[in-house]
């Protein structure tokens, strides 16, 4: 079974996805800020702490795995603020920013060496990032921010792509969450679908942007 790091692992799709890996025997190692009972009542182990917003926090996720190697990379932690033209607030987008563009960027390059190939890298991200998808507008900071790591995945894939190491982006379908307001389908049938997505991802589909569901999304 493989090793498998999931950042933002404490609540919704994050929790789910170490559930489910935990349960069909991969190694699991869960990675957030504040831990809740859950969390902790699956056996896991739980680096807590790390913000990935912040590079020194980043750091000592590095220092706590040494060279420890890692199969499976899914970076899962992002954040959602709302916001209105007329009302923005530029220093909650930029939140947005450090936390779901640069987030993924920091852990992934902290952990490259924990990488080796056959490696994959997953970064859950949105389809609302999708430029040719957009037809409502809104939601201008996380937008913005999920099309940033859409073309940070895409770099990541030609970075890795010469050391065997696959990249996938994955958008997890409207999931009922905190960050819904609870409306959408259930974390655990999400999770189930980006579980299926990193199975099927090879250095030969390596870069590309998925739904859970299983079919491509358009940038």
């Amino acid at each position: 079974m493989a090793t498998v790091l999931v950042t933002g692992c404490n609540r919704g799709i994050g929790l789910q996805l170490v559930t489910q890996l935990h349960a069909r025997g991969d190694t699991v190692i869960g990675v957030c800020r504040q831990p809740g009972d859950e969390l902790a009542g699956l056996g896991i182990r739980v680096i807590a702490g790390i913000d990935v917003a912040d590079g020194a926090s980043v750091a000592e996720l590095k220092a706590s795995l040494g060279s420890e190697p890692i199969d499976v990379l899914i970076n899962n932690a992002g954040i959602l603020r709302r916001d209105t033209f007329g009302e923005l607030d530029y220093e909650e987008m930029l939140l947005q920013y450090e936390v779901n563009a640069l987030g993924p960027l920091r852990v992934t390059e902290a952990l490259a060496d924990n990488l080796k190939a056959g490696s994959k890298v997953a970064i859950v991200t949105s389809r609302v990032g999708s430029i040719d998808d957009n037809s409502s507008g809104g939601n201008w900071g996380y937008r913005a921010s999920k099309t940033a790591v859409n073309m940070i995945g895409t770099n990541l894939m030609h970075e890795f792509k010469p050391r065997g190491i696959a990249v996938a982006l994955l958008h997890p379908g409207f999931v009922a969450t905190d960050m819904t307001d609870r409306h959408g389908v259930s974390p655990e049938v999400s999770a189930r679908g980006l579980i299926e997505r990193i199975d099927e991802l090879s250095i030969e589909n390596s870069g590309g942007f998925w739904h859970a569901e299983g079919y491509k999304l358009p940038w």
